[in-house]
This record gives structure tokens, sequence and C-alpha cells, in this order.
């Protein structure tokens, strides 16, 4: 049975067309097709490019695997081709998705000066050149309220990807990320080597977390998984408050750290202090800060289809982190 979720609290009138608030979810576990088929991602470099392959190859081995990356010498995945090909050309990216069944389109990232919105719109059009039957997208959970914060512009990159994938005439899904816990677990380990205090403007809101091999897990399913076509899900386990995963990092790592609010305006600040972040541009230190303001108004306290798109529960955020510390 497929459901139509929303807010009813949200007058999503007045918060534009470019948030997509509502989600269509599947309360069946997505069934696995057993065909081999060639499956390509997109910007394959990263951590969660390799932890799908990791999935992939040890769950569903027999499928031709590729990553797609803009520095094929860079790139060295074993079991995996990897080919050229740059969110800035269609042509490019169309001949290396030459073969591909299905894709994994990872969100590009937040570049100051660079066109998101135009670099998802040359995936999507090299997979139609190219013949691919599926792509799978990586965007980010949001009840609509992120529209109120310095996170709207992000978001609506997010939202324009998820709309025209929808339009392209490709078989789709859509797979809402929530917060990388090996991120926030990185500035908590920070916090316990400088003064052991954590800090953001969160506030007391709670939020989906999920670590980069849970996501991983999940989106190898998505990717394998065509029941689960023309769907929107969100890939994340159970809410958490600043505090209460502080306290929690605190059990696992053998921290001592507390957690203390501050304002957006100091946030930014903070965030400006850090030399990669300041390499960046002002704008990333702002829509950092305004992921820590969705989190305080409540935009990413949503419900998980975790169980629905991989047939299983995520990891307790527990267990989530003795993995991120035992990987170390």
């Amino acid at each position: 049975m497929l459901r139509l979720s929303a807010n009813p609290a949200i007058n999503y009138s007045l918060i534009g067309p470019l948030i997509n608030v509502a989600r269509v979810s599947y309360s069946g576990a997505c069934r696995v097709g057993e065909d081999s088929m060639k499956i390509a991602i997109t910007a394959a470099g990263g951590r969660l490019g390799r932890e799908v392959f990791k999935t992939l190859r040890g769950e569903s081995p027999g499928h031709d695997l590729v990553a797609i990356v803009r520095n094929p010498a860079q790139v060295n995945i074993a079991g995996v081709e990897v080919r050229a090909g740059d969110y800035n050309s269609v042509e490019q990216m169309a001949a290396a998705l030459q073969g591909i069944e299905v894709v994994l389109m990872i969100s590009a990232p937040v570049v100051a000066g660079v066109d998101r919105v135009a670099q998802h719109r040359n995936v999507i059009a090299a997979a139609k050149q190219a013949g691919v039957r599926k792509v799978v997208f990586t965007s980010v959970i949001g009840n609509g309220l992120e529209a109120k914060t310095m996170f709207a512009e992000a978001q609506q990159v997010n939202s324009r990807a998820e709309a025209d994938l929808q339009a392209a005439g490709l078989d789709w899904i859509i797979g809402r990320s929530g917060l990388y816990l090996d991120l926030d677990l990185m500035h908590i380990k920070r916090a316990d080597r400088d003064d052991g205090v954590y800090r953001n403007n969160a506030g007391e809101g709670r939020c989906g977390y999920i670590s980069i091999a849970e996501l991983g897990y999940a989106f190898a399913k998505l990717v394998l998984a065509d029941d689960c076509n023309g769907q929107t899900v969100n890939l994340i386990g159970p809410t958490y408050t600043q505090a209460e995963l502080v306290a929690l990092a605190n059990q696992v790592f053998g921290l001592n750290v507390r957690y203390t609010s501050m304002t957006t305006e100091e946030n930014i600040a903070r965030f400006m202090q850090d030399e990669k972040i300041s390499a960046r541009g002002e704008g990333v230190a702002r829509m950092l800060t305004g992921c820590f303001q969705c989190i305080e108004i409540g935009a990413y306290d949503v419900e998980s289809d975790y169980l629905a798109a991989t047939g299983r529960e995520p990891l307790e955020l527990r267990r989530q982190m003795e993995q991120i510390r035992d990987a170390v």
C-alpha cells in the first residue's frame, strides 16, 4: 500500500514550488531483483560511493560495477571499473554512462560559485542520452520547514533535482539521507580534545542521524530494488537531540563532552574559523549553520522509511557509533 505523507501543520503554499515536502513511501520491504546488471555510481570517489560498492560486492555479487569520477587516476576500488565523468559536461557523462542500466547519482557537493542545479540536470540528461533505465538520487531529509532557514537555498537545489528526475521519463528512486553521524561524531570528539564543550545552534530540536555505512547499505538496496521505483524514502534512524547525541558519544567513545547551544551568528563565526570551511566561503558556513537551524525548528524530525527501503531496521545508533569507533 502506498501512502502520501505530509505535515498538516505546515502551510505548504507559503513555502514555494521548489520545496517538495510530500513523499510517497512504500509500506512493505522493497524486493531486490536477481538478474545481473551494469550499475554505475557518479561522484563515486567519496565515502558514500565506496560504502555502496562494498554492499553491492558483498551481498549481491555478479553485477558489473562502474565508478564515475572526475579523475579516475585518484580512485582504485577492487572489482570496480573506473570511468571519467564530470557533472559539468553532458557529453562526457553520457559517454561514461554507455551500457549502464542503473545509476546512483550522488548529489553534487556544495562549492561556492558552482551551479548544482545545472550539474544535476546534466547527469539526468546524460542518463537519458545513454539509455540508462533507472536513476537513484541521494537527497536530504526535510519536511518543508527548511524554507525558513539558511539551508533553504541548498534544499531548493535538492528539491529541484528531485523534480527534474521525476519528470525525466526514467525509472527513479529518491533517497533522502539523514545527517551523517560520522561527521557530527568527528566534531564531538574534537570538542573533547579542546574545551569539552560541543556547541551549535540546534538547541533542543530533534534530528534523524545515520552513519555513512548504513546509508551505503540502504542505497545499494535501492539500486537493486525495482519494487521501490517511483518512491521517495527517508533514510534515517530514530531522532535525537544534540544533548542525547553527545551523551551517547560520551559512553561509546569514552569522552567527557557537554552540549551547549549558541546563536546562529556565533555558529557562522565558529565555522569561519575552520580553514577548510572558510576556504569555501561564508556561504558554506551559513549553509552549515542553516542545517542546525533546521534541527532547531523540527525540519529534520521526520518519519523513517529505512525498513521499507532495505528490509530491516537501521542499526541502533549506539551500534552505528561502535562500528565507526571500531573502524578507526
